[in-house]
């Protein structure tokens, strides 16, 4: 009962810890420039007060393929809990 319950509670469990992530990201950001700690996030802030637009590009680029990455990750999990998701 525990194997065949777990598997079918763990995909909304995936899903939200695949949505969370992109939530962590903007929180770190955010918690960064509040508490002056070093981070992508300061590094974001101070090149958009400097108008450094490349800096600003490669970092949002960073963010965006580290959240893409996730959610292929999680995708792929489901395909491990869900056997109806499986390619025969």
């Amino acid at each position: 009962l525990l194997f065949h319950a777990l598997r079918n509670a763990m995909i909304p469990v995936l899903t939200i810890i695949g949505l969370q992530f992109s939530f962590l990201l903007a929180g770190a950001i955010i918690i960064e420039q509040v508490f002056f700690l070093p981070g992508l996030g300061r590094l974001v802030f101070q090149a958009i007060s400097q108008r450094d637009l490349v800096v600003v590009q490669s970092v949002v680029m960073l963010l965006v393929c580290a959240v893409i990455l996730v959610t292929f990750v999680v995708d792929l999990a489901y395909a491990l809990v869900d056997p109806r998701l499986r390619r025969r």
